[in-house]
């Protein structure tokens, strides 16, 4: 089954995805800041990496999709945020500035959470 990794600040989240992900069978490793996210990147090998947005600073998100990006990551990216909450703004994928996949708006549902990350690693093999 497929490896997931999870990086974001905020226990709850990572916790509630995780079991709701190991329970449909993924493999689920997860960090809770930008720097150990990339250290776990380079060792775990994920298939698909589900990232926070805002962590210790408020793009450490979006600084290590670029990073990550430059340094030959192609796995799926999902980005959850609650930036369009708490701004009234709207995020959207840009292959340079924004490099991820999809982007979801915490809190996300189990169900859509799941769903999007099958269709994810779907659209990765084909």
């Amino acid at each position: 089954m497929a490896r997931i990794l999870i990086v974001d600040d905020d226990l709850d989240v990572v916790e509630a995805s995780t079991l709701f992900l190991q329970k449909e069978g993924y493999e689920v490793d997860c960090a809770y800041d930008r720097g150990s996210g990339m250290e776990k990147v380079d060792g775990y090998k994920p298939d698909l990496l589900i990232l926070d947005v805002m962590m210790e600073m408020p793009d450490d998100g979006i600084a290590m999709a670029q990073d990550l990006r430059r340094k030959g990551f192609r796995a799926p990216i999902l980005m959850l945020t609650s930036i369009g909450k708490a701004t009234g703004l709207e995020y959207g994928k840009d292959s340079e500035m924004v490099p991820v996949d999809a982007f979801e708006e915490k809190p996300v549902k189990p169900e859509t959470l799941v769903a999007r990350v099958r269709e994810l690693l779907r659209n990765k093999e084909g």
